[in-house]
């Protein structure tokens, strides 16, 4: 089993989740820390205010948002420690390049 395979089930559901466009862009315009209502994202996106709903009810489940509720709207802020996950297994996975790149290196120089 490959290192990198013990974190991939806490990775998969934030890797998913930032697989769709319109959820990157959503969660793109959260990243600098300001809690957005769901009027204020749908504003200028290509798709209506119920699938913008849908789509930050995913990038909740994967913890890569947070909702709550302020009188009739809810607002959404982004949850950084939500890519921490995701992080762990690409530092993982890069730290693997770089021994099989080195690895090259000094099968090639020798």
């Amino acid at each position: 089993m490959p290192k990198a395979e013990g974190n991939t089930a806490a990775a998969a559901p934030v890797f998913a989740a930032l697989g769709d466009p319109t959820r990157l862009a959503l969660f793109g315009a959260l990243g600098d820390g300001r809690a957005r209502s769901i009027k204020e994202l749908s504003e200028g996106a290509a798709v209506t205010r119920q699938a913008v709903t849908k789509h930050l009810e995913t990038l909740a489940a994967a913890g890569l948002v947070h909702g709550e509720r302020h009188g009739r709207e809810k607002r959404f802020v982004l949850r950084r420690e939500g890519l921490s996950d995701a992080r762990r297994l690409l530092d993982t996975v890069s730290t693997q390049w770089d021994g099989a790149l080195g690895r090259l290196k000094s099968f090639v120089e020798d």
